[in-house]
């Protein structure tokens, strides 16, 4: 007990004088907390009255200051149905075109990826190989994962922005491939796309989330989830490329994260959605007239 203690504070909550008593707790003043039928009082001897009133007064003074805001969540984009819906179109375009013998009759020959000719070259192959597919299992399945991923990427981006880094990112992680596959490998498909479009995704969702009051777990669960999708689906199947759907996540990733720098979001979330939709569909176009 302390000798001829004289109460400093009173209060109902428990809590409240608790908080008070660490603080005093913290600068070592010894003090008490008692209970009575009025609630909880602190109480401090006389020589330490002066000392622990100016501490509580800054930690009253703290208490009362408004937390800084918040950083917002940026706003989702309407409309990235449209750019799902134009990659579908574009892939089922080419299917047609290619079954019906619409063109050149050897587009597969001329399209797809050839590591030995990419390093030769012949630099349109990383994106002509995105556009063809084996059979309807194959082109099926790159439908439906694509347009799911590209719908979520373009309601964090812009239908317009995401397919953009969608097709220019899963044009580099082929290229990429070629440099470092065998000379002889070959392969076509939109799943490199498909995993850009995951790893663009995820890692802009981690980069944004680190401005919000969220808790680590919810901070980091974009990227994990989208490791567990890449591994889930990525890696399954007999003729699965997975250094391509590891590549087009990585790539993906990487330019996700650039582009939730601040800065940059300030800068590109200034320009209308159309002209990253001429971007995507032109180096399609650009890369098949080469071919």
């Amino acid at each position: 007990m302390l000798a001829d203690a004289i109460e400093i504070y009173r209060s109902p909550s428990r809590k409240a004088c608790e908080e008070r008593a660490f603080v005093l707790m913290a600068v070592g003043i010894p003090h008490e907390v008692s209970q009575s039928e009025t609630g909880f009082a602190l109480w401090v001897e006389p020589a330490q009255l002066e000392q622990a009133r100016t501490h509580l007064l800054h930690y009253q003074q703290e208490s009362r200051r408004a937390p800084a805001p918040a950083a917002a969540a940026p706003p989702l984009y309407p409309h990235a149905w449209v750019g799902s819906a134009l990659y579908v179109a574009v892939l089922l375009a080419v299917a047609l075109a290619v079954s019906a013998g619409w063109g050149r009759l050897d587009a597969f020959e001329a399209g797809e990826l050839q590591a030995g000719l990419v390093r030769h070259g012949q630099w349109w192959r990383a994106w002509t190989a995105l556009t063809l597919h084996l059979d309807a299992e194959h082109i099926a399945a790159n439908l439906l994962a694509g347009a799911w991923f590209g719908y979520l990427a373009g309601r964090l981006l812009g239908p317009g922005t995401a397919w953009a880094l969608v097709v220019l990112g899963a044009g580099a992680a082929n290229g990429i491939e070629a440099l470092l596959a065998p000379a002889g490998h070959r392969a076509v498909g939109a799943s490199t796309a498909v995993f850009t479009a995951l790893g663009l995704m995820a890692a802009y969702s981690w980069r944004v989330r680190r401005a919000l009051p969220l808790r680590a777990a919810q901070r980091y669960g974009p990227l994990f989830a989208g490791v567990i999708l890449l591994g889930w689906l990525g890696t399954s199947g007999e003729h699965t490329d997975v250094m391509a759907h590891l590549l087009g996540f990585l790539v993906g990733g990487l330019l996700g994260a650039v582009i939730a720098v601040p800065a940059l979001q300030r800068w590109w979330r200034r320009w209308p959605q159309w002209p990253g939709a001429v971007v995507a569909l032109g180096v399609l176009v650009l890369a098949w007239s080469c071919a």
